[in-house]
C-alpha cells in the first residue's frame, strides 16, 4: 500500500497522524460553547414559586433545583425587608423587579391622572429594585388601543419614563422596555427609536423572545438589531402553529438566538422564564428545559 515507505517510517507516520488527531480534538473540546462564553444564570418570575412557605422557604427551594435568580413585582404583598433577608440567607439573586401596574394604569392614558398613578408605580418600582439590589425594572410603556395611537403612546409615555430617569440614575437602576402583545413596539427599529429618543443609557430594552415571535422578525435577528441596548431577556415556548407552548417547543431557534447573544456582547447574566409555575415537579420541569434550550 505504501511501497515508498520502510516499516518504521510508516509506523512514525501513522503515530504524528493520530497526535495531531488527537490534539485537533484537544482543541476542539476547549472551545467554549455561546452558552459558555454567556455565562448565563437561570431565574424565574417569583409569582411562578408555587407551593406553601415563607419567602425564604419558596426562594430555598429554587435554589435547589439549579435556579440563581428571581425577579419580584412591584408592588406587590411581599414584605421588601422580608424578601431582602432570603435574598442573604440563600444566595438567590434578586435581579429585577417587574411594574406590576403598567397594564391597568399605563404612561399612555389619555387621563392625566391615569398617567400620575402610573409614574408614581414606576418610581416606586425603581425604589424597590435599588432597595433588593436589582439592576432593571421591567415597564410596558402603554398600550395601544381605543384610548391612544401608536403616536400617543409613544409621546405620552416617552414623556412620563423622562420624568423617571433621574430617579433612576440616582438608585442605579435601568428602566427596561419590555416587548410584549400591547400592539406597541412590534418591529426591532421600534424599540431602537423608543430607546434612543431618550439619549441615555438608563433606558434599555428588555425582549421577550417568544412574545415576538408573532409578528414575523426572527429572535436572533431581533437581537441583533437591538445590540448594546439589550439590557435583558425573558422567554417562554411560541409556536406560530401550536402557540404557546413548553420550553423547546416553539419557534425560537434557540442556537441561532445564543449565537446572536455573544455577538451583540451580552451582558445580562441572567435569563429569565415568565412560564406557568406551580410546585416544585413543575418547577424541576422548567428548569430541565431552560438548560436543554440554553446548551446549560
Amino acid at each position: 500500500m505504501f511501497p515508498s515507505l520502510t516499516r518504521r517510517a510508516f509506523t512514525r507516520a501513522a503515530s504524528a497522524m493520530c497526535a495531531g488527531a488527537v490534539w485537533s480534538r484537544s482543541i476542539k473540546a476547549f472551545e467554549q460553547t455561546p452558552a459558555q462564553k454567556l455565562k448565563l444564570k437561570l431565574a424565574v418570575k417569583f409569582g411562578m414559586i408555587g407551593g406553601p412557605g415563607s419567602v425564604e422557604d419558596k426562594f430555598k427551594r429554587i435554589k435547589e433545583l439549579g435556579f440563581e435568580g428571581v425577579e419580584m413585582d412591584s408592588p406587590s404583598g411581599v414584605n421588601v425587608q422580608e424578601a431582602c433577608k432570603a435574598r442573604d440567607k440563600t444566595g438567590i439573586k434578586i435581579h429585577g423587579v417587574v411594574d406590576s401596574v403598567h397594564w391597568r394604569d399605563t404612561l399612555s392614558h389619555p387621563d392625566e391622572a391615569v398617567r400620575k398613578k402610573g409614574l408614581d408605580a414606576l418610581l416606586g418600582a425603581i425604589q424597590d429594585c435599588k432597595a433588593y439590589g436589582g439592576s432593571t425594572v421591567l415597564l410596558v410603556p402603554g398600550v395601544v388601543n381605543k384610548d391612544a395611537t401608536y403616536e400617543q403612546c409613544f409621546e405620552r409615555s416617552a414623556i412620563e419614563v423622562k420624568k423617571a430617569i433621574p430617579a433612576a440614575k440616582e438608585a442605579g437602576v435601568k428602566i427596561a422596555i419590555e416587548t410584549v402583545w400591547n400592539n406597541f413596539i412590534t418591529k426591532p427599529e421600534q424599540m431602537n427609536a423608543y430607546v434612543d429618543q431618550f439619549k441615555d443609557d438608563t433606558v434599555g430594552a428588555y425582549f421577550d423572545i417568544s412574545n415576538m415571535i408573532k409578528f414575523g422578525v426572527a429572535p436572533a435577528d431581533w437581537i441583533r438589531l437591538l445590540g448594546k441596548r439589550l439590557l435583558k431577556f425573558d422567554f417562554k415556548g411560541y409556536s406560530k402553529t401550536k402557540q404557546w407552548c413548553e420550553i423547546g417547543q416553539g419557534d425560537e431557534n434557540w442556537p441561532a438566538v445564543l449565537k446572536a447573544l455573544v455577538e451583540v456582547g451580552y451582558k445580562g447574566e441572567f435569563a429569565t422564564s415568565e412560564v406557568r409555575g406551580g410546585d416544585e415537579k413543575r418547577l424541576k420541569e422548567i428548569a430541565i428545559q431552560m438548560k436543554q434550550v440554553l446548551g446549560m
